[in-house]
């Protein structure tokens, strides 16, 4: 015999509140019409508003019967399309985790009855943990191989090492036992002049070195984008939008799939190496949830339930981070802060877990080459001084004003795209893009060198070893031992300042324009390295004035006695975050995330004061993070849980249709199939509400517009005598026996408790239930009467309309 699971569907577009169905009845060859001819007999549970308490009431064999069905714990024949959500659906949040824990009841009581049983409970107990584990793992060694890779890339436009190419410039200097990497000084790293047998020195080198580069930048960026294009169209951009509206409850099919992972891993090392304004650090948080989203199939807990999927997607999320920064504890706050939109404590403690395994395997790997884990690992000793927090304050409001400048610029320039005909060359758009920053990044030695490098270096404070122009100060040292002198600048600081000014132009003007190409994409390196570059400056400025006038108030003495009392390093570090802070809006995650990327943790409180101010200037110019912006652009259906509906309407000035308007609604007991389908054909709605009667328009329930398409179809192929005659009966009693053709009987695929609210509930409610409860859709009543509906898409319609928005930019529900 085989068990015949209907299963419940997924709703197109969000609109519906569809219910658990199990329908397992006995199945002979003999006698095909048996699944259908015994409705009356089968288990109704309903999961939106009183599904628990529905599955509560069933007995032992009737739990029994739901489990096997829904547990994936034996094979079951299904009807094809059933169980799933369509592309560009909301999920049902309530059914998803009232099935998980029907499904956990069903395992705990099976426990005792063998050993088999036991171990199947126990191994659903630890397979939240060992997905987590596997996640780690795997995003562990995608980032290593990611940062490896373009390491390498990076360096090749430059030149390569002959005696074993594989080796990026650093390692190839290793290899020669000399201390020195720039190239004049490693003998085994050969620049392409001397690859070509020139030398570097002459305007002929420099020209050759200049084509080398802008040839290379334009394979590497031409080759990203046509992989792209060709086999992952979703692979493009930070993906960090679609992420948050996927963790929100959205399906977006193929969007974390492994076509998207290995073109977003291979398109990341291409488009990095190639030069562009951009970071690797937003698409490793895709490409962990990638390797979430695959993984979570070998554990049917959570491949076959998306709620529970959005679990796993959140720690992949803090594992993307961990791995991007070697910054595990900033990876799960930045998942709590700003991805994540249900957060229980357990998947806090899973988040930890895997940005923890992540972090160790990709310490273990080893990409750079170092002790250190992080990427811009600096050592300061001197403490700051009180009266700097006014420096810092200011850089916050400095990077509140950068962060607000480029999230106006960008979206401007990404909706001119997606409405002109620019949006229909991506690849040529890339091309451009890529010559321009070539071109210009070359004449200038801080834009030439990566966008981690200059971090780094603008991190870092002035030794006797470094011989940057940043450390061109008019010192005398004497004594290697002794402190460092607050000295003078000199010639080289005035050079650098002016290199570091046009650096800033270029990347802010490059950034704007390259965020939302068609390559995989991230924000946050070009972020830090704007603010990077305001700090440090600000930094000089200030320690010229400590030079300048010690005994000035400011510094209250502590400058008078010659120390290095103002560190210029740690001004770029602020100033990275209050950019960084004003383009995201982050707060609590980015402070930890910066502390733990530079060590420095002294320094808490001047990055928290920076952060704090961007957040507060930022969100005065603008309320919206650049991830808000851009999934507002793309018309996303995401209820951002931290915003607040501070309007006074109701649920009536929402609701769909109109009062006096037809409803379109399904009775009971007095509608043929032929009726049926012809409503299905002249309206487009996702579900139907199910009344006693168009008189009284009393509610019974709500029914899935794809459920009725599927039944309807099934019963007609399965079913003898079933025909466009058919009464649809949503009742348990028998009609009277009539000479026409027999019924169908569709209760099992009524949802009998669907949310409901009255007219005159005050949409802030209604918003709250929305974002709380996870809901797709709500029936309007007054007195136990049907008024009308109000969908995901009503709710985010009024709202913009509410704030004098275009409401007609939500483009799904």
């Amino acid at each position: 015999m085989e068990k015949y699971p209907l299963k419940r569907t997924g709703s197109p577009l969000g609109n519906t509140s569809p219910t658990y169905q199990s329908v397992n009845k006995k199945y002979t060859n003999e006698n095909n019409k048996a699944l259908y001819t015994a409705y009356d007999d089968m288990i109704d549970i309903t999961t939106s508003g009183g599904g628990e308490a529905a599955a509560r009431s069933l007995d032992d064999d009737e739990a029994m019967q739901y489990s096997i069905s829904y547990g994936g714990m034996q094979d079951s024949a299904e009807i094809p399309g059933i169980g799933q959500y369509d592309d560009f659906h909301t999920i049902d949040w309530q059914r998803d985790i009232a099935h998980d824990r029907m499904r956990h009841r069903y395992l705990v009581k099976k426990k005792q009855d063998s050993i088999w049983n036991l171990i199947q409970g126990v191994h659903d107990a630890c397979s939240g943990w060992l997905c987590v584990l596997l996640v780690g793992l795997c995003t562990g060694v995608v980032a290593g191989l990611i940062d490896i890779g373009a390491s390498w890339m990076t360096d090749l436009k430059f030149g390569i090492c002959l005696q074993a190419f594989w080796l990026n410039q650093e390692q190839c200097c290793w290899s020669s036992d000399e201390t020195a990497f720039d190239s004049g000084n490693c003998s085994h790293w050969y620049t392409w002049p001397e690859v070509l047998g020139s030398t570097n020195k002459g305007a002929g080198s420099y020209l050759v070195s200049y084509l080398f580069y802008i040839i290379f930048a334009l394979l590497f960026a031409a080759l990203s984008a046509s992989l792209v294009r060709m086999f992952a169209p979703y692979a493009c951009g930070s993906g960090i939008p679609e992420i948050k509206t996927i963790l929100s409850g959205f399906i977006i099919r193929g969007y974390l799939g492994k076509w998207t992972l290995i073109i977003k891993s291979v398109g990341l090392i291409l488009s990095v190496s190639s030069g562009l304004s951009l970071g690797k650090e937003g698409p490793m948080v895709h490409i962990a949830c990638c390797i979430g989203n695959i993984l979570s199939y070998l554990f049917p807990k959570y491949g076959r339930n998306e709620a529970k999927k959005r679990e796993i997607l959140s720690a992949s999320a803090a594992a993307g981070v961990s791995v991007a920064f070697g910054a595990p504890i900033g990876g799960v706050l930045f998942s709590l802060e700003e991805v994540s939109y249900y957060f229980p404590l357990k998947t806090l403690w899973r988040s930890f877990f895997c940005a923890l395994i992540a972090a160790f395997i990709l310490r273990s790997i080893n990409p750079f080459g170092n002790e250190h884990s992080v990427l811009f690992y600096v050592e300061y000793n001197k403490p700051w001084i009180f009266s700097e927090l006014i420096s810092f304050i200011g850089l916050g409001i400095v990077g509140g004003i950068i962060g607000t400048l480029f999230i106006k610029a960008n979206i401007y320039w990404c909706r001119y795209r997606k409405l002109s005909k620019l949006g229909q060359y991506p690849v040529t758009e890339v091309l451009v893009v890529t010559v321009i920053t070539a071109i210009i990044s070359y004449p200038n030695k801080y834009t030439r060198m990566s966008t981690s490098q200059l971090i780094y270096l603008l991190f870092s404070q002035c030794g006797i070893s470094n011989t940057d122009g940043l450390c061109d100060y008019n010192r005398n040292f004497t004594d290697v031992n002794s402190a460092i002198e607050i000295a003078e600048a000199g010639d080289g600081v005035h050079k650098a300042i002016f290199l570091l000014i046009m650096a800033l132009l270029l990347k802010l003007g490059m950034t704007i324009f390259t965020f939302g190409i068609k390559v995989p994409c991230g924000l946050f390196i070009p972020s830090l390295c704007l603010g990077a570059i305001v700090g440090r400056i600000w930094g000089i400025a200030i320690e010229q004035m400590a030079f300048y006038y010690p005994k000035s108030w400011m510094f209250t003495g502590e400058c008078s006695t010659g120390d290095d009392c103002i560190t210029p390093g740690l001004y770029a570090m602020v100033g990275a975050a209050a950019v960084l802070g004003g383009v995201t809006r982050m707060t609590v995650s980015l402070v930890v995330i910066m502390f733990e990327l530079t060590g420095g943790v002294r320094y808490i409180v001047p990055l928290m004061a920076a952060a704090m101010a961007s957040k507060w200037v930022g969100d005065a110019l603008g309320k919206q993070g650049i991830y808000d912006a851009h999934i507002a652009l793309n018309g996303y259906p995401f209820l951002d849980s931290k915003d607040e509906f501070q309007h006074t309407s109701l649920a009536a000035d929402v609701m769909q249709p109109k009062r006096n308007d037809m409803l379109s609604v399904i009775t009971q007991d007095s509608m043929t199939v032929d009726d049926v389908e012809i409503l299905l054909k002249e309206t487009e709605h996702n579900g139907y509400p199910v009344v006693v009667s168009r008189e009284s328009q009393y509610l019974v329930g709500f029914v899935l517009r794809r459920d009725l398409n599927l039944s309807i179809s099934n019963a007609k192929r399965m079913v003898e005598g079933i025909c466009g005659q058919s009464l649809i009966l949503f009742t348990n009693g028998n009609p009277p026996q009539t000479l026409g053709p027999p019924p169908l009987k569709l209760k099992k695929i009524l949802d009998m408790a669907p949310i409901t609210i009255t007219d005159q509930t005050p949409m802030e409610t209604v918003v709250d239930m929305f974002r709380k409860l996870g809901l797709r859709q709500t029936l309007v009543t007054h007195n136990g009467r049907l008024l009308g509906v109000i969908t995901k898409k009503d709710v985010l319609r009024h709202i913009k309309q509410m704030d004098n928005e275009d409401p007609s930019s939500i483009l799904f529900n």
